[in-house]
């Protein structure tokens, strides 16, 4: 499919103004800088970040504490002057962490630190006790299958870049369980660590019977391979008391600015309110959250009513299985979704965009066509257009021709806390969320309001304004 996006460099005239206003709207550019000096002057972001982790805190699937986040937003769109504000009703998967241990048996037991992955299984009840193979790869693992039957897998691959190093957690211990072995223990996903192990989930094939999973901080993934490198095998019991719980009731939570001129077009401001049930969700994705709100929020209290509808979505059920991702690009298919932003990388300094499509000659298109758009935010540093992945909630937006936009943030400092105890409130620069802030409202607007043209699939051509 091949995606048009067009932008008139002529700006909105008094032409095209309808009869009733006063004066014609200004031009975009004008509107991006006002907007982005009142983003820089407004805390509301982090005074309402701090309230959701400080008061809910950790918001998994299925959680009373994820209920209790989902009105609270609603409340919080209504009271910044959003409208249209509702909770659509989502299933999402209840899994439950349950009681977690390991440790080191031999010459010198100690406690593992370790986190179970999203989705695990039990272990029988008195746990696991079992030799440990390491593995750096996973042609490492397919290489010493034979020795794999009856252990307990570590994969202690290093770190080379989250996109490239999360299969050993999502893949791991499915490829463990296929060759033989009674659970599995992966390093976990970051550059670094104080000993603090990452979570996040696994997957099992359908013929594949689930293992135990857990990760291990660094440090105890290095100790079990200093130990097999010198010799030694190293010696592990596991207990986990981790269960699913099928499905329950959870709600995506949706509030918009509607457009002046043609409301029926959506630009989709996305984020995920829920998170894991370790630390508060301040960085994944709570950032991501109050910046698409105060987004929303400045535009409607500017005055400046963009030519089309600016639409909230905080998403349910990011973490463990992209429910309310799916469910809203099912449930909304029928609309006209011009654009779609995503703030999901954590609250680091935004560099500007990734644009992405589905075919590359497109996004260059889309690139060139928005550079001239871009200066306002340029003392920021955020006004750079890059090919990239834009998210996973507004993944399912894209699939039928969707143009899909991801905050650029440095993630250097996310991806050392991802999924971490750590993932709190005290790590976030009120600062730089208010550069978040300002840069997806810039964007936002601009979006919402040039002359923007997205053919979005065959049966839209002809309802598309020319």
């Amino acid at each position: 499919m091949r995606i048009l996006l067009g932008l008139a460099l002529t700006l909105p005239l008094a032409a095209t103004a309808k009869p009733k206003r006063k004066s014609p709207p200004p031009p975009t550019a004008e509107v991006a800088a006002d907007l982005m000096g009142r983003a820089l002057a407004d805390d509301g972001a982090y005074t309402d970040l701090v309230e959701l982790c400080d008061d809910i805190g950790a918001r998994l699937s299925g959680s009373p504490e994820l209920d209790r986040a989902i009105a609270w937003s609603q409340s919080k769109m209504a009271a910044h002057g959003l409208t249209n504000v509702r909770a659509e009703p989502v299933m999402v998967p209840k899994w439950i962490r349950g009681e977690e241990r390991a440790e080191l048996l031999g010459d010198s037991t100690r406690d593992l630190h370790i986190l179970a992955l999203g989705g695990s299984v039990s272990t029988p009840e008195g746990g696991i006790e079992a030799d440990v193979l390491v593995v750096r790869t996973f042609e490492e693992l397919q290489e010493r299958a034979a020795e794999v039957k009856g252990r307990i897998v570590l994969f202690n691959a290093p770190f080379v870049g989250y996109g490239q190093t999360v299969g050993y957690r999502t893949q791991g211990p499915n490829k463990a369980a296929e060759l033989g072995a009674v659970a599995a223990l992966v390093r976990s996903i970051g550059p670094d660590s104080l000993d603090t192990p990452h979570t996040g989930s696994t997957r099992f094939a359908k013929e594949v019977t689930p293992i135990p999973a857990a990760a291990v901080s660094l440090e105890n993934a290095e100790l079990l391979q200093r130990l097999q490198d010198r010799g030694k095998t190293p010696r592990v019991r596991l207990v986990l008391g981790s269960k699913s719980e099928g499905e329950v009731a959870s709600a995506n939570v949706i509030g918009e600015i509607p457009g002046r001129e043609s409301p029926e077009e959506i630009v989709v401001l996305a984020c995920h309110l829920d998170s894991w049930d370790v630390g508060q969700g301040a960085q994944d994705d709570g950032a991501g959250c109050m910046s698409a709100l105060h987004a929303a929020k400045l535009i409607g209290q500017s005055g400046y009513q963009p030519r089309r509808t600016v639409r909230v979505v905080f998403y349910t059920n990011e973490e463990n299985g992209l429910a309310g991702a799916r469910t809203y690009a099912a449930e909304h298919a029928e609309e006209t979704h011009v654009a779609a932003i995503e703030s999901d990388s954590g609250a680091g300094a935004p560099a500007g965009l990734r644009v992405h499509t589905h075919e590359s000659d497109d996004t260059a298109a889309v690139i060139a066509a928005l550079k001239p758009y871009s200066g306002t935010l340029a003392a920021l540093n955020a006004n750079g257009l890059r090919e990239g992945y834009a998210g996973a909630d507004i993944g399912p937006l894209s699939a039928p021709g969707v143009p899909t936009f991801g905050i650029d943030h440095d993630t250097e400092p996310y991806f050392r806390i991802h999924h971490t105890e750590a993932d709190t409130i005290d790590k976030i620069d009120p600062v730089l969320l208010q550069h978040n802030v300002a840069t997806m409202t810039v964007w936002a607007w601009t979006l919402a309001d040039v002359d923007v043209q997205v053919i979005t699939s065959p049966t839209l051509r002809g309802n598309m304004p020319e």
